[in-house]
């Protein structure tokens, strides 16, 4: 975002109040993400967050279970999900929440779909590269946070390595050079 020339900073603080909230408005009004942001801390505030999450949790258990046409409905759904996740993380700040609900997600797929993910073949190339990608992305988010969370996530982490490894998915694990389990620090 480029900065204001100063002269234009200086005259824009001499503006009245009254005059400088309509502009903030304005301006806020313009950024959905900003909206959205500002009305989660100054409106719903922290005590929000276990209920977006409880939102998002169910949003992530339950399409994963049911029948899909194709492994390539299963990838679209997985890639929705995950974009709805990073937006609950980009509007919330909350990166724990995110990787949690990320863990969470491999996991479902990986136990309710089991045959889909058993063998690696044309059909289910696309989606198993997604769910290696997604692995090794998630592992690194969770090295980013604090050590103390890693072992509240290792047990996930460590059935969704696991099944990743038996799976259709092992070659691109191996080729993506992903552990068979997660250590906790």
């Amino acid at each position: 975002m480029p900065a204001l020339p100063p002269d234009l900073r200086k005259a824009l603080f001499q503006l009245p109040q009254k005059e400088k909230d309509q502009l903030l408005a304005r301006l806020v009004a313009q950024d959905v993400v900003l909206t959205e942001q500002l009305a989660y801390r100054l409106l719903e505030g922290p005590e929000a967050l276990e209920t977006r999450r409880a939102v998002l949790r169910a949003q992530v258990d339950d399409p994963v279970r049911g029948f899909h046409q194709t492994p390539n409905d299963l990838l679209v759904i997985l890639r929705q999900l995950q974009v709805r996740l990073a937006y609950h993380a980009k509007i919330t700040e909350d990166t724990y929440g995110e990787v949690e609900l990320s863990w969470r997600l491999l996991a479902n797929v990986f136990r309710h779909q089991a045959a889909v993910t058993a063998r690696l073949h044309g059909p289910t190339q696309p989606l198993l590269q997604h769910l290696t990608k997604r692995t090794h992305e998630a592992l690194k988010q969770t090295a980013r946070l604090h050590e103390d969370y890693h072992a509240e996530l290792a047990p996930t982490a460590n059935a969704v390595l696991a099944a990743l490894w038996q799976s259709g998915a092992a070659p691109l694990a191996r080729e993506a050079g992903l552990p068979r389990v997660f250590l906790v620090d």
